[in-house]
């Protein structure tokens, strides 16, 4: 496939919302919706005593928050098989789908103190684009459920006008790469390393160094992260 082509999942489905306008209203208030979620989860993550497991209920809670009003298969596992236009790769049967999921999730637990933040957060956005759960919304919600994991993990809301999904939406080019050469490397280690590069090119700082301290009260305060929509 062409690098900057989208890559699209195709599975047959009633559209709730068949006017086009109509269903890119919903979809900006799906996704501010979806961020004010994520950033209760982070927030209640962060709380002391509070040691983090990525649950499946979380998954498909976003993903919820993401397709209401729009699908009929918000916040559930696709029915049956799917797949990713302009891509070589063909996700598991619906059947596997659960499984994948609750693997995925007890990798990231039992690695949680182990492995880096980068690597957790990057191996959930690829692995959760490998699995491709949903009928939709998969691009939207793996790459939530991995800015969850990634703030969750380094001990604060990353800062920033644009969120590191939003940047990825804005420039998916790199992103794709990252998660074809995920899918292909013969070592699945080096695969989502890379995507884990491919995550860091798209951010403008350097997400592993903590925020700075608070500035004086003459100085304006460091902006909280703007909350827009972005399509999967």
């Amino acid at each position: 496939m062409a690098l900057d082509e989208e890559r699209h999942s195709k599975a047959l489905e009633i559209e709730l919302i068949s006017d086009p306008e109509q269903k890119a209203r919903q979809e900006a208030k799906n996704g501010l919706r979806q961020f004010d979620e994520v950033i209760e989860l982070i927030n209640y993550w962060l709380q002391p005593d509070r040691p983090f497991k990525l649950r499946l209920s979380a998954i498909l809670s976003l993903h919820r928050r993401a397709l209401e009003g729009i699908s009929s298969f918000a916040g559930v596992f696709r029915p049956g098989g799917i797949e990713i236009k302009g891509s070589k790769h063909t996700p598991p049967g619906a059947h596997l789908v659960a499984e994948n999921i609750e693997q995925m999730c007890d990798y990231i637990n039992d690695n949680w103190a182990k492995a880096s933040p980068l690597h957790l957060a990057a191996y959930t956005l690829w692995r959760m684009n490998w699995i491709h759960p949903f009928v939709d919304g998969n691009g939207r919600t793996s790459r939530v459920v991995s800015y969850l994991v990634l703030c969750v993990r380094l001990g604060y809301v990353l800062p920033g006008t644009l969120t590191i999904p939003e940047q990825i939406s804005r420039n998916k080019t790199p992103y794709y790469q990252a998660l074809e050469a995920a899918d292909t490397a013969g070592c699945p280690i080096l695969g989502f390393q890379r995507v884990g590069l491919g995550f860091l090119s798209i951010a403008n700082y350097n997400v592993l160094t903590p925020p700075r301290p608070a500035a004086p009260a003459a100085q304006s305060p460091t902006p909280s992260p703007r909350r827009s929509h972005s399509k999967s």
